[in-house]
């Protein structure tokens, strides 16, 4: 009767376990692959859940579109020599008599130093009067002063020198050796050549972004893309601000992966084979290689694409699918481009969830063995 109690107990109580275990799940990292394609449109979810093929890694292969438009593109470079409402002018004044209008009986020379341009773009000259000196070379600006003093005095001889001044100007912010306000002169009347003047970028070139903001309008290039390509090395204007930033763009690793992480962007493009291994490659104790996922809000065009429709409309949700064992696998991973904001997530092979399960079944027998011993010695 004793034996036949502690059987009865056992039983009931490895009953319990196993429901508990079955009910209340065990730990993982997340959804199984099973689960995951339980929740495709095909069946009770929401998302669409797309094998990874050639086909379809062309239609994804999708990178950042940075580029200026054609008013920067076709913007000439201006002028070094061209004055501005702000600059700094010097001028010196010779005079081929002994006491000339400027000059006084001990030379024939006068300088004036700093002579600055207006903002309507004027200065004033003594005996020449206000003249026009924005939008003018400094050898145009010397002829119209000679103009007006060679009426008032034997073969004046005028020198128009353009000095540091605030008239056209550009502000370079971000990851440079040296933020601050540059004029525009010869070496830096280009992108590249003003980059280089605030001391060059700080980053990585890889993954450096220019953004070109004038006025009402924006730009964005590459760094690496300015020297790729002399038309994005555009013409800088007065006013123009210019920011050199690290790429943001960011993937999230989950699941049976070397590292759970986010994980900026090393490089332009990077593949799903390039992100596995930058989180430290699949747990070989863990991971299941045939449920490789990659989740992803698609727009509704490549949506469209990849599905071969032509009705959807919105962002999408995808989930695709890589299977690293297949014969193509490793190459398809290779080719499919992970973009901003994937979240890639590695599923845990099947035989980890049931030593899982074992494992807790084995520790609810040992728990069951110990109370029954215990009801055993309360019942004697």
């Amino acid at each position: 009767m004793k034996n036949t109690t502690s059987r009865l107990l056992r039983g009931v109580l490895l009953a319990a376990v196993t429901l508990s275990v079955a009910s209340c799940g065990l730990p993982r990292s997340g959804p199984s692959k099973n689960e995951i394609f339980e929740g495709s449109v095909m069946r009770s979810g929401d998302a669409f859940v797309v094998s990874v093929n050639s086909r379809v890694t062309r239609a994804t292969s999708v990178t950042p579109a940075l580029g200026f438009s054609d008013e920067f593109i076709n913007a000439g470079v201006v002028g070094s020599d061209t004055i501005r409402p702000g600059d700094t002018l010097g001028l010196t004044v010779w005079e081929n008599v002994d006491d000339g209008l400027l000059s006084g009986a001990e030379g024939n020379a006068t300088t004036l130093q700093e002579v600055q341009v207006d903002g309507a773009g004027f200065i004033f000259v003594p005996y020449a009067g206000r003249i026009k000196a924005a939008g003018n070379t400094p050898e145009a600006i010397r002829r119209i002063i000679t103009n007006q003093l060679e009426e008032q005095t034997p073969d004046p001889q005028v020198e128009v020198r353009r000095l540091a001044g605030d008239g056209a100007a550009v502000s370079v912010i971000g990851s440079v050796g040296g933020q601050g306000l540059y004029p525009i002169e010869r070496p830096s009347r280009t992108l590249s050549g003003m980059l280089a003047r605030a001391g060059g970028i700080t980053i990585e070139p890889e993954i450096a972004q220019i953004t070109v903001v004038r006025g009402n309008q924006q730009g964005e290039v590459w760094f690496q893309d300015i020297f790729d390509d002399t038309r994005l090395d555009i013409a800088l204007r007065n006013g123009d601000r210019v920011l050199v930033e690290q790429d943001t763009r960011s993937f999230t690793s989950l699941g049976a992966t070397g590292n759970q992480t986010r994980v900026p962007f090393e490089s332009q493009t990077i593949s799903a084979i390039e992100a596995i291994a930058t989180v430290g490659g699949l747990q070989t104790n863990a991971a299941d290689p045939t449920g490789v996922f990659v989740f992803r809000n698609e727009p509704a065009e490549i949506a469209n694409m990849v599905l071969g429709r032509d009705d959807l409309v919105g962002d999408q949700r995808l989930v695709y699918v890589l299977n690293l064992t297949e014969p193509t696998g490793m190459f398809e991973a290779r080719d499919f481009a992970i973009r901003d904001e994937d979240t890639l997530y590695v599923t845990e092979a099947p035989f980890v969830r049931w030593n899982k399960t074992i494992s807790a079944l084995l520790g609810g027998l040992n728990s069951v063995n110990s109370l029954a011993g215990a009801a055993s010695g309360l019942g004697g």
